[in-house]
């Protein structure tokens, strides 16, 4: 099943947010290449596709997981969440309906 996970930042996240993004990525990846990774991305802090140093206020993944147990637990190990960048995450079960 799909799941959304939602990680909202602490405020002046972006210096940390940098550090930890090779990891980041790297976990994304490896669910890429697992093919279950629908999608996954930042929200820019401000309206602009690089909002520079006002940073961003959280991400989303949108990936396949066996249960919520199992996202959940994915979602804890983040390496936004180690680094202090995620101040909470919410993890929910997602139905794809579009495309």
């Amino acid at each position: 099943m799909w799941y959304a996970i939602v990680g909202n930042d602490t405020p002046d996240s972006l210096a940390r947010r940098q550090e930890a993004r090779p990891a980041h990525l790297a976990r994304l990846n490896d669910l890429r290449n697992e093919g279950r990774l629908l999608l996954a991305g930042p929200f820019p802090a401000i309206d602009a596709e690089d909002p520079g140093p006002a940073g961003f206020t959280g991400s989303l993944v949108v990936a396949e997981f066996e249960d919520l147990l199992a996202a959940r637990t994915w979602a804890d190990a983040d390496p936004y969440v180690s680094a202090g960048v995620y101040a909470n995450v919410d993890v929910k079960p997602f139905r794809k309906v579009l495309p």
